[in-house]
């Protein structure tokens, strides 16, 4: 059993020497301590593993799900509550695990209850989520494994993660690569986004498949934030999940936009969403006949505001 996370290892040092493993395919020497554009090693960067109870109800369960938040991000979200951590400038928050320290975290969240492991902000760390599951089966344990990704995958990546992930949990942001190049440093966001997508979908298909608790065990679920101010690019993106990939996909609809760092040159952004802007949005829903999924209280924005400073930024103790 050993020698899978060793071969795997191999494997991941070789795709992190000129890096590949996102679609900027920078070429970053990670493993000799250059880094790209995510500004992450070829080690475990990472910046909490905690309980966190915030997710869809069936993803987190009744004991919630051990949520692992890498450090950096291959997008750059002017707007992004998670900054402190997802940050390339050098300066985000990281704690540098070996492999069995984030393996022994996970597993302290596991007796805690949890049924699943998130990987958050993972498309440029997926060698290293290859080793964390391969480890973690290893040691006899298995999790519910969630990928949850801004969608800017890389689909040989993620073809290489069939079999290993269970629940793919994607945020499909933009419908236009404009708006993705101001907001998230992402000129091809919607190609890139769109064949991720359909790889997604390829592997999981329709159905969301849960358990006798009525939590899920397999499936995909498409998360979208709705902005506001940008009402036309929330409805275009659920026009091309129902139209260009099945309007029986379950979709996660959010309201908890929450400004966190002042928006210079898009005003809307330095204020909370609106309850028409959202009404808008989930009519819309309705009206492509995507039924399958949930929509969110608007007062929820404060809920998800993690303080990463801390050692359980969602005040859920893994402990």
């Amino acid at each position: 059993m050993k020698s899978d996370c060793l071969n795997i290892h191999v494997q991941a040092s070789k795709e992190m020497t000129a890096c590949s493993v996102c679609p900027r395919k920078c070429g970053a020497d990670r493993v000799s301590g250059n880094t790209g554009f995510c500004s992450a090693s070829s080690g475990f960067d990472i910046a909490s593993i905690c309980i966190h109870k915030g997710e869809e109800p069936v993803i987190s369960g009744n004991s919630g799900i051990c949520n692992v938040f890498f450090s950096g991000c291959n997008l750059q979200c002017t707007y992004c509550q998670n900054k402190q951590i997802s940050i390339n400038t050098g300066n985000a928050i990281t704690k540098h695990y070996s492999l069995n320290e984030a393996i022994a975290e996970i597993e302290t969240c596991l007796d805690k209850g949890c049924e699943s492991v998130g990987f958050v902000s993972p498309s440029h760390m997926i060698p290293q989520i290859k080793l964390l599951i391969t480890g973690l089966r290893n040691n006899g344990r298995n999790p519910v494994f969630v990928y949850n990704s801004n969608a800017y995958d890389d689909v040989d990546q993620l073809k290489s993660l069939e079999g290993l992930i269970d629940i793919y949990l994607p945020d499909f942001k933009y419908s236009d690569n404009e708006l993705a190049f101001q907001l998230s440093e992402a000129k091809d966001y919607v190609s890139v986004a769109m064949k991720s997508l359909n790889e997604m979908y390829r592997q999981k298909g329709n159905p969301l498949h849960v358990n006798a608790h009525g939590f899920a065990t397999s499936g995909l679920i498409i998360r979208h934030l709705v902005l506001p101010g940008f009402v036309n690019n929330s409805i275009e993106v659920l026009r091309i999940i129902a139209e260009e990939l099945s309007p029986r996909i379950h979709v996660s609809l959010m309201s908890q936009y929450y400004p966190v760092t002042y928006q210079h040159n898009f005003p809307s952004l330095n204020r909370r969403l609106s309850q028409a802007e959202y009404n808008q949005v989930a009519d819309a829903m309705e009206e492509f006949g995507i039924i399958n999924g949930w929509v969110q209280e608007l007062e929820s924005g404060t809920n998800y505001l993690p303080d990463f400073n801390y050692r359980h930024p969602f005040e859920y103790s893994c402990n």
